[in-house]
């Protein structure tokens, strides 16, 4: 390969989040972690000498909370800045983030990316690929099995170089990806021990699950004298309630009562400090004794403390759980005040500062989230323990009793609400007449462009939303029956066309296709929401399928959907029919995939019929609604089609309705029978059938003089 396509190739391994669990992590306070780079198992791990002893990984695992990825963060640092000559390369997997954040296929592109950029020489391993030029772009599609081969061959191609690796929170990641994760590094580990190379790997998680290792180290943080004192040293300087006996009696108790669980420390210190802060000394040692010392039920003692806002802390919750993407303060503040307050005004920066937006975030998830820096500001949860307990059953049903039941899906059906909600008051202004009114929008929001900052999000996500109540028992239809359409397609041609520089690649469609034309079930198709789209299929089949926009939203579904509602609903009639005989692989499903973004001006029936697959073909015309004799712009019937692809099957389907038109002539005056005439290969029995219709002229002429029979002299036939 050559060093542009080697250069394409490196970029192709980057996504855009691939530092950011890193990023988000807090520093360790100083004066905590250093005593892991003086612990035994760590020394031990780096000695070459003792390479045979544990193949070059160490695991260190703790409870939730303890602070493993703070640790694991420090060590980087560390090892970069005191392991000269080595390379050091990690990954920090992030159950909060997006999809190769939380994939080994993301870990794998990482480190890749960080191995071939520190030793470009190494990059002659893409050759290995053998990839032709045509497939080597930008976008290229990785997947785990070619990735794991590069890695293993860039590491053993390390000759004296040596690399060590930190993988942080597998257990945020699906344990059978982890699995074969260990494996693959298992057998790298033998074969970089087996040939002298220098290859060291530490991993971070949870006790649980439990994954086996059969040369490893391995690091409990729990009973850690190191650790112990990190605990001890943080409370020293954060625990602000004087130097009394008392006050020394009460950090003594708050270390042993930790258990080692870092989070739970900060948790607890905060809330002894705000008891302090309110001149309430006296009883600062009841309170601790009052708190649990379980991580979960500390979390539960926090959210039902106080439930003066009950509503904003459920909103604010849902949001942080269950939205797309990670918020922006300001899109989550707007968030809940649309489905808390009765009437809010767009955002005036002078009367509501961006501070004050973040204090009322933090206020109303009751400091169990954080405001987080990388690719622009974002609102998390402060810990993957956070989610952990708020997903389980009983949590929820305690603070909110008529959620208990599904809470998932009742939480997607409210912010499917909420985003219909803040988006009324632009539907009534682009029900006016004509585009004068999408103009008059675009030109307030292109001038004001911060003053909706929950707009973008609405927008693109309500159809999400509502898709995963639906496939989680939440009813959809009333939605969907009076979903704004027409209004929904103005306002993203309002944000996109008219200068808002709003990044929304989901809905670039929409500018490519004429969507504006087109029907709710395209839509649905092209966003990939299959269990709206099922929803909104019952009445899809109806008379007038064969329109433009009705056929392409046709194609669309097939194409987009075949595969996924088959998997997921086995036995339901004609998309299970459609995927036992269609292949997903096919060659012919690939060309599908792309028809219907080429096709305008042909009804289904007619496209079906060139392509020659009678299994669809049957079941559209099982509808019996469907006008068999519908001619396209070139004035061809579904009869023509059927017969220029010799596809005898469909022909015959079409001539037992007894409703066709046999010889009916297009543009050209080419009749089914002259086409079925003019192909090359197996045309015999669709001839043969024509002409016992005894409806068919073989010596009809076309616009140039022919005849069925001259083309099929002419061919051979």
């Amino acid at each position: 390969l050559g060093s542009t396509q080697c250069k394409t190739l490196l970029d192709s391994l980057r996504f855009k989040q691939i530092d950011m669990r890193h990023a988000t992590i807090k520093d360790a306070h100083p004066e905590t972690c250093r005593w892991l780079t003086e612990h035994p198992d760590y020394t031990d791990w780096l000695d070459e000498s003792k390479i045979d002893e544990h193949h070059g990984f160490l695991w260190i695992k703790g409870k939730p909370g303890a602070g493993k990825s703070t640790l694991m963060k420090f060590a980087v640092a560390n090892a970069r800045e005191t392991m000269d000559g080595k390379i050091i390369i990690s990954f920090f997997f992030n159950a909060r983030g997006e999809h190769l954040e939380r994939s080994t296929i993301g870990t794998y592109r990482s480190l890749l990316l960080q191995l071939l950029e520190r030793l470009p020489t190494l990059q002659a391993v893409f050759a290995l690929l053998n990839l032709p030029a045509s497939s080597i772009h930008p976008e290229y599609s990785w997947g785990a099995e070619p990735l794991k081969m590069l890695l293993r061959e860039a590491i053993q191609s390390l000759e004296t170089a040596s690399v060590v690796c930190f993988i942080d929170a597998l257990d945020e990641c699906d344990e059978q990806q982890i699995r074969d994760m260990v494996t693959f590094f298992e057998h790298v580990g033998e074969l970089t021990v087996s040939n002298g190379i220098n290859f060291h790997v530490c991993f971070s998680s949870r006790h649980y699950p439990h994954i086996s290792i059969q040369k490893a180290l391995h690091l409990v943080l729990e009973g850690q004298m190191g650790h112990n004192r990190d605990i001890l040293n943080y409370i020293e300087k954060q625990l602000k309630i004087g130097q009394s006996q008392t006050a020394q009696i009460i950090r003594k108790e708050l270390q042993k009562k930790a258990s080692g669980v870092f989070m739970w420390v900060a948790l607890v210190v905060s809330i002894l400090n705000k008891e302090y802060d309110r001149g309430r000394v006296h009883a600062l040692q009841r309170r601790l004794q009052e708190i649990p010392s379980d991580l979960h039920q500390l979390f539960r003692e926090i959210l039902t403390c106080d439930l003066d806002d009950r509503y904003e802390l459920l909103l604010c919750i849902q949001w942080l759980l269950f939205s797309k993407r990670r918020l922006t303060p300001s899109e989550l503040y707007f968030a809940i005040l649309s489905g808390s307050e009765t009437d809010f005004s767009p955002w005036d920066k002078i009367e509501i500062s961006d501070d004050a937006v973040e204090r009322f975030v933090l206020d109303a998830s009751k400091g169990l989230a954080e405001c987080v820096s990388g690719l622009g500001q974002r609102v998390q949860l402060i810990h993957e323990s956070v989610r952990d307990f708020l997903l389980e059953r009983n949590a929820v049903g305690n603070i909110w009793p008529e959620l208990e039941d599904n809470f998932q899906g009742l939480s997607h059906d409210n912010l499917r609400r909420i985003c219909m909600l803040y988006m009324d008051p632009f539907f009534g202004v682009l029900s006016g007449p004509g585009p004068l009114t999408t103009i008059a929008l675009c030109n307030d929001l292109r001038e004001n462009p911060d003053v909706v900052p929950f707009l973008e999000y609405a927008i693109e996500n309500v159809l999400y939303h509502a898709d995963l109540a639906e496939n989680l028992g939440v009813s959809q239809e009333m939605f969907v029956h009076s979903f704004p359409l027409a209004s929904w397609i103005r306002l993203i041609v309002a944000v996109t066309e008219y200068g808002l520089d709003l990044h929304r690649p989901q809905l670039g469609y929409a500018k490519q296709v004429h969507a504006e034309n087109a029907s709710l079930a395209y839509h649905l198709a092209m966003l990939d929401l299959p269990n709206l789209f099922r929803l909104h299929f019952r009445t899809l089949m109806n008379p007038d399928l064969d329109r433009v926009s009705q056929g392409t939203s046709f194609y669309a579904a097939l194409s987009t959907f075949v595969d996924p509602i088959a998997a997921a609903h086995p036995t339901e009639n004609w998309l299970h029919n459609l995927q036992s005989h269609w292949p997903y692989d096919s060659v012919s499903w690939q060309v599908f995939r792309y028809a219907f973004l080429v096709i305008g001006s042909r009804d289904a029936l007619s496209y079906l019929a060139g392509l020659g697959d009678v299994h669809t073909f049957t079941l559209l015309l099982d509808t019996n609604k469907i006008d068999i004799n519908k001619r396209d712009w070139e004035g061809r019937t579904p009869l023509s089609y059927t017969a220029g692809s010799t596809n005898a099957a469909a022909v015959r389907l079409l001539l037992d309705t007894n409703d066709i038109s046999v010889d009916e002539p297009d543009s050209m005056g080419s009749t089914p029978l002259a086409w079925a005439a003019t192909a090359l290969h197996g045309s015999e029995a669709v001839v043969e059938m024509l002409l016992r219709t005894n409806s068919v002229d073989a010596v009809k002429q076309d616009l140039f003089g022919r005849t069925p029979l001259s083309y099929a002299a002419e061919h051979g036939n």
